[in-house]
């Protein structure tokens, strides 16, 4: 991931104080100063400086991966190692990361979220809180204005759903919030409802990627392999806001 390099002439990165000594300025005896009135000369001073602030660009950057321990049951008997990443703007610490990035286009990029929760009891000292590391959704970024935002994806669970990207479009298996229903799902990011959802299998694990496999895309036409754990596979096809599955796969009996 390149940050955009500083815009040419921006004033935004300097000191404005220079405008007002130019100001001072003499002008056949004149300063430019008293040419205009206090409250002109102060406005376009905010101008000038608004405008280059305004076209100043945002660096947007990843840290450096840290391998940290991801505990995948409430008896916390099996670990698994995440490399974790911090998201920084302009240097300052946004939000933690977990995985690969995937550039939607050239100024839209997604990227898993990471968190630390507190798993301290009551009575436990407060001074050394208990943290777990998760992982939590998903959060597209714009490296122009720096804007940082949560996605939205119908039926997506941080635990059991493994997003596969392709363009815009998400690809997962979905569980339902009475936390039994499973469905292959594919999502855009424009859109609250998802372009395809069928109802496979119920859950029959307890470890991530226990319900399906992570899809698979393919293009020239786009679609979109899903391989559930305990079902046949289904492969949907994607134009535009629609998506069905391909004449090849099997129908519901």
């Amino acid at each position: 991931m390149k940050p955009h390099g500083p815009g040419r002439g921006a004033p935004g990165g300097q000191n404005c104080t220079h405008y007002f000594r130019n100001l001072q300025a003499q002008v056949g005896g004149t300063t430019l100063g008293s040419m205009f009135s206090p409250r002109i000369a102060l406005a376009v001073v905010i101008l000038v400086c608004s405008a280059g602030a305004a076209s100043k660009p945002h660096v947007m950057s990843l840290g450096k991966p840290t391998p940290v321990k991801l505990f995948l049951s409430s008896a916390e008997d099996k670990t698994i190692t995440i490399n974790m990443r911090g998201l920084y703007l302009d240097a300052k610490l946004k939000e933690y990361t977990v995985g690969a990035t995937h550039d939607v286009t050239d100024r839209l990029f997604v990227v898993r979220r990471a968190y630390r929760i507190n798993d301290s009891l009551a009575g436990e000292s407060a001074s050394q809180p208990r943290w777990l590391w998760q992982r939590g959704g998903w959060l597209l970024v714009d490296r122009v204005t720096g804007r940082i935002s949560q996605i939205k994806l119908p039926d997506f669970d941080p635990y059991y759903s493994d997003v596969s990207w392709y363009r815009d479009y998400a690809a997962y298996c979905g569980v339902a919030d009475d936390g039994e229903k499973v469905s292959a799902i594919v999502s855009q990011i424009s859109t609250r409802k998802p372009l395809y959802k069928k109802q496979l299998e119920k859950l029959g694990g307890e470890f991530p990627e226990s319900i399906c496999d992570s899809p698979t895309w393919e293009r020239q036409p786009a679609r979109v392999t899903f391989t559930p754990h305990g079902g046949p596979k289904q492969t949907v096809e994607v134009n535009g806001r629609f998506a069905d599955l391909t004449p090849d796969t099997p129908a519901e009996e």
